[in-house]
Formats: structure tokens, C-alpha cells, sequence
């Protein structure tokens, strides 16, 4: 049996839970809890019906205006608000919406100033399909460490940090078959026929020149995350 802060939660919330991945370790760590997963795809959701852990409730909602009708003591969500804006009214409503003593726990990629982003960006505003998808192209939609700081201030324990993993890729465009389900997607999505196989193409060889092959023909692709855990304050 888990406990938080030395009781047992007794509502979860999982949002952007995907096919269930992260709801499986929630399950495992708080067996006792009623387990909610949230996410805005029909398909994901389908999947955690299949493969997510048994009695957890599945419900298709927009994380963008979302708010629980109950008063949960964990709001989680892992790798999901980084394709969501306006975080500075986003995260301070859901850590509200959180029990007293309860936990608000997010963790976002936040590599958008390395190189595979910048490069995505530099071709999408340079290329003829500039215009099509101009309305995709996102500086920096995660903040800094400080940014969530100043917004949680105050109101409880606050435990911030980011981290950079070296991912140890294999294969011809490993970078590119990484961001392929991920930042490309909103491009390739936009984009059809010839001209969406021109503009991967043209991101395919800046990748390349921009990641090299190490010696032992593997590809190193560092990746930054930012985690940040709210307790608030009972």
C-alpha cells in the first residue's frame, strides 16, 4: 500500500495517460486509489482500455480547459502539457484543483533549443510549405525552472529540476526516427504527397551533418527533461 505524506491517496489523476503506460506504475505504487486517466486521442485511450491497468477509468477530455468535478490528491502527468500553451493559467489551476497536502507531479521534454528543434524550425520557415505551417512552428513552449518556480510560490513544497540524457541511438537517421512521433508530427501532418517528402528530405540532411555517427556507428542525441513535484500546502 502507498502512502502520501503518510496517508493513503484515495483519487488519481493521470493526464495525457496514453495507452496506460504511467497508469500501470500509479497503479502498482497506490493499489488502493482511484485511478482516472485523461487524454484527447480516441486511439491512445482505445489502447488503455487494452493494455492499461484494470479498474481505472478512461475519459476523452481537452487537457486545455480540463479540471477534475472531484478534489483528487495526485494530478500526474508525464510528457504531455509541452503541446498545451498558456501554462502560466494551466498549472496553478490544476495545482487548486489538488487536495490540501495532496501533489501535482509534470514532466515535460523541454529540448527545444537543441539542435533537432532548431532545425525543424529552420526548414519549416524556410522551405516553399513556409506558409502552411507557420501556425505549428513553436519557440519554446516549456519554461524555465524559475518560470514554474515563481508560479508555485507560496504555495507549498516545491521541488524543481531538469535532466539531460544522453540517448545512445542506432540505425541510418536515428534523430529523425526519434522525432519522427513527436515535434515532426505536427508538420507531417500538414503536409502531403511529394512536398511532405521534400520537407523531410531536406530535415533528414540537416540531422545528419548535425549528429554524427560515432566511430562505433551509433548516434548520441542528448535530451532534456524538466520535472517539477508540488506538494501543497495541507
Amino acid at each position: 500500500m502507498g502512502s502520501l505524506n503518510g496517508r493513503t491517496p484515495k483519487k488519481i489523476y493521470d493526464l495525457g495517460c496514453g495507452p496506460g503506460n504511467s497508469a500501470h506504475i500509479l497503479s502498482d505504487l497506490f493499489p488502493e486509489a482511484d485511478l482516472v486517466g485523461v487524454d484527447s486521442s480516441d486511439e491512445m485511450l482505445a489502447r488503455a482500455r487494452e493494455e492499461g491497468p484494470a479498474h481505472t477509468v478512461w475519459k476523452n477530455k481537452d487537457l486545455s480547459d480540463w479540471v477534475p468535478e472531484d478534489t483528487p490528491d495526485i494530478i500526474f502527468s508525464n510528457a504531455t502539457y509541452q503541446w498545451i500553451n498558456d501554462h502560466e493559467v494551466l498549472f496553478p489551476r490544476l495545482l487548486r484543483a489538488v487536495a490540501s497536502g495532496g501533489v501535482l507531479a509534470i514532466q515535460m521534454p523541454t529540448n527545444f533549443g537543441a539542435l533537432s528543434h532548431v532545425l525543424l524550425r529552420k526548414v519549416a520557415g524556410e522551405g516553399p510549405w513556409a506558409d502552411k505551417v507557420a501556425h505549428v512552428i513553436r519557440e519554446a513552449p516549456v519554461g524555465t525552472e524559475r518560470f514554474y518556480y515563481d508560479l508555485f510560490a507560496g504555495e507549498g513544497r516545491i521541488d524543481i529540476w531538469s535532466t539531460e540524457y544522453a540517448q545512445i541511438l542506432q540505425g541510418e537517421d536515428p534523430v529523425l526516427n526519434w522525432v519522427s512521433g513527436t515535434a515532426l508530427t505536427p508538420f507531417t501532418t500538414i503536409l502531403k504527397g511529394a512536398e511532405r517528402e521534400a520537407f523531410i528530405d531536406r530535415y533528414r540532411a540537416e540531422l545528419r551533418k548535425a549528429y554524427p555517427k560515432s566511430k562505433d556507428g551509433t548516434t548520441l542525441f542528448p535530451f532534456k527533461r524538466l520535472f517539477m513535484v508540488i506538494e501543497k500546502t495541507a
